[in-house]
């Protein structure tokens, strides 16, 4: 946990419910979508904690540039329509990440 009490580090390879594919741990952080199609699942309340009990699927749904933390993806939970966004990784499909709508705004 981190110094805050909020963060869980768990870098972990998992497979894609949504494509099917075998997502390798991240090289340098903690894996938390599918670097091909982008999904991810609605798992964590604090990043890495693993008690949220939604587990809905989460869809990416736009991208925007931040700046200081840079590309982030967005994401809209298909069982309870929450949203939230997370930064990309290295090795994540960069063009599917351009597929997605820019400069999102969560609602």
């Amino acid at each position: 946990m981190g110094a805050d009490g909020r963060f869980t580090k768990i870098n972990e390879g998992f497979n894609c419910l949504f494509c099917g594919r075998d997502v390798p741990a991240a090289p340098q952080t903690c894996r938390d979508h599918c670097t091909w199609c982008l999904h991810s699942l609605h798992v964590d309340i604090n990043p890495g904690d693993r008690a949220n009990p939604c587990r809905g699927l989460l869809k990416p749904v736009g991208y925007e540039n931040t700046g200081h933390k840079g590309l982030m993806i967005h994401y809209r939970c298909q069982k309870c329509g929450e949203h939230h966004r997370n930064r990309t990784a290295p090795d994540d499909d960069y063009d599917a990440i351009l597929k997605l709508q820019g400069s999102y705004k969560i609602p």
